[in-house]
């Protein structure tokens, strides 16, 4: 006979976040789970459970936790409906490589296949795991207690190594009661030692060395990739080592400070000229953690972000799936973006004449200087626009103008998010936080208050459009609670203004289902947010004129208490830039500034 087991299988997995040092978990009840939080109510004085009002929101904060932190947390949700909330994050995380451990309640075993209360029976029992197969990096069911150790270790494993990303454990009501071990596993023995900060090929490193000191119009593209990846610091020395300018996809904005001399800024549909302009001539281009998405890369068409070939690609990710995914390379490299930037500066210290090589880009960089004025001249008259509703070119200036050097900006998914990329200069990789990959409505809304946690001593604002904050309100309730002192900046332009922009642009004007208006009147409507706000014991207010935006974001932050800003923002314009995004079958949009490049 085997002893007496201590610990049951609940017990275990709390134990096991204990070691990994999580802090708190961020989670919602239900019957599913309720001997989940009965084992975190044992460990209460050690993890702290944080309950929120959707599980998406949970999610959501577990996701910019680590965004800020750097350090992976847990949500629990119930079986049934309660769990069914959570893919929207989990496939968030998924496409934006953020892990978060997912632990989900499910029926217990002895009623697999009975069709019991919350159950996904149709095609096979208990069958949660298929719900989220495509929205996570992996899912573990363990069906028995002393199956318990061995997922919770692979699961933590899984998360965190080689390309981060959410993983699911689904446990039966019963498992989480069941005897599972006289003790958890060892983190540290298991997982405390494994590193996955793989260097490229040594040939390749050197193939990369002798393109970049040849080259004469080279351009660094930066993803996230760097930002999260902790290459900050290894990327501004091999550019001020070499001299070659950076430009950044939607995610790798901050990975250099924008305010940097070399720094181009955004390559997108709606980029900034002096980037679009550098990466499409460029006859190198070194791509660290880039995924070359359709609007980083102006929907793939020729001359618009870039003109792969005749620019040789060198692309550095630690995902082979990403590269060549969608251009040829002439030199891909499987690897982590901060070990390989090590590399590079090792080969670069065998290397003579740098200084040399550097001075060479000194009529490139020129040039460059030429297409920054011309963007500069392009964007000029919105920053001194002062009209009511406020244009949002203006409001993306005040916005960024008023946030502290430490603060932390989470945007959320919307047309606000297409204006804070282009005019908002980040100057930190957790300055400005978004949504690339899958973009959910409330990631900003919800995953600020995640930022507040991993960041107790920073400045916190969310910048959300109306029909997101609408969609996730019950993030006061939470703040509240908490005693989050978190800032909503809410840019209010009484529609699903980004799509409605796509039918004016591409449906000749045909509206539908994407303005809100009285019936009565016909005049624009939306709830008075700022009330909503302050009847769920949260300081709110109104702005409707530039000139006041900035003030009471400052003040908002100096309240040191959950804050919304309710802020009358203009529809009626949208972001342009350099580059197109087209929609097959119903056309390809216009640069607002040059025209496409042909290589001679």
């Amino acid at each position: 006979m085997s002893p007496r087991n201590a610990l049951n299988g609940a017990q275990v997995i709390v134990d096991y976040l204990i070691q990994e040092k999580v802090p708190q978990v961020f989670g919602l009840c239900g019957h599913g789970n309720i001997q989940f939080i009965d084992a975190l109510f044992e460990r209460s004085d050690e993890l702290k459970t944080i309950s929120v009002h959707h599980e998406s929101v949970a999610g959501f904060m577990a996701d910019v936790y680590y965004r800020v932190s750097g350090r992976p947390t847990a949500t629990f949700t119930s079986c049934g409906p309660g769990s069914a909330n959570l893919p929207i994050s989990l496939g968030n995380a998924f496409l934006d490589s953020v892990p978060f451990l997912a632990v989900t309640g499910n029926v217990p075993t002895s009623q697999f296949n009975r069709g019991a209360f919350q159950e996904l029976y149709r095609h096979y029992q208990a069958d949660f795991p298929s719900t989220v197969r495509s929205y996570c990096k992996k899912v573990f069911q363990p069906t028995r207690g002393e199956m318990v150790p061995l997922a919770v270790r692979q699961a933590w494993k899984t998360m965190t190594t080689g390309r981060p990303g959410p993983v699911v454990l689904d446990v039966p009501f019963d498992v989480f009661m069941e005897s599972a071990a006289e003790e958890a596993p060892n983190a540290k023995a298991w997982n405390g030692n494994i590193s996955s900060r793989c260097g490229a090929d040594p040939e390749g490193v050197v193939k990369a060395v002798d393109m970049l000191l040849g080259a004469e119009r080279p351009v660094i593209l930066v993803g996230q990739g760097v930002r999260y990846g902790g290459a900050a610091e290894e990327l501004l020395r091999l550019a001020e080592r070499l001299q070659i300018p950076v430009a950044a996809s939607a995610s790798g904005l901050g990975a250099i400070d924008c305010n940097h001399p070399l720094a181009l800024g955004l390559v997108a549909r709606a980029g900034h000229y002096q980037a679009n302009h550098a990466t499409r001539q460029a006859d190198v281009l070194l791509a660290l953690g880039v995924r070359f998405d359709d609007r980083t890369s102006s929907s793939w068409i020729p001359g618009y972000s870039f003109t792969i070939p005749p620019t040789r690609l060198i692309h550095v990710d630690i995902d082979p799936e990403e590269i060549g995914r969608n251009y040829p390379v002439a030199l891909g490299l499987m690897a982590d973006v901060r070990t390989f930037l090590r590399q590079l500066h090792g080969e670069l210290d065998r290397r003579t004449e740098l200084t040399k090589r550097a001075d060479a880009r000194k009529k490139w960089l020129a040039q460059i200087d030429i297409y920054r004025k011309e963007w500069d001249k392009f964007v000029a008259p919105g920053f001194s626009d002062d009209t009511t509703p406020i244009n949002p070119q203006r409001a993306a200036l005040e916005i960024d103008k008023a946030l502290p050097e430490n603060a932390i900006l989470v945007s959320d998914i919307g047309v606000h998010h297409n204006w804070l990329l282009s005019f908002c200069k980040p100057k930190r990789p957790d300055s400005l936080i978004g949504s690339m990959g899958f973009g959910p409505m409330g990631f900003g809304v919800a995953g600020v208050m995640g930022a507040k946690f991993a960041a107790p001593d920073r400045p916190c604002v969310s910048v959300c459009g109306d029909g997101a904050f609408f969609m996730h309100a019950n993030v006061l309730g939470t703040a509240v609670e908490y005693n989050l002192p978190v800032v909503w900046v809410v840019w209010n332009n009484y529609a699903y203004a980004s799509i409605r922009g796509l039918q004016r642009g591409y449906l000749g004007g045909r509206e539908l289902a994407t303005d809100f208006h009285d019936p009565v009147s016909g005049e624009r409507y939306n709830p008075d947010f700022a009330a909503m706000a302050r009847s769920c014991g949260v300081e709110g207010v109104r702005v409707d004129r530039a000139g006041d935006l900035g003030e009471a974001i400052r003040k908002g932050i100096a309240a040191n208490k959950p804050y919304l800003i309710d802020v009358d923002i203009a529809a009626d314009i949208n972001p342009s830039g350099a580059g197109v995004w087209e929609l097959p079958g119903l056309g390809r949009s216009k640069p607002g500034i040059g025209t496409q490049f042909e290589p001679t």
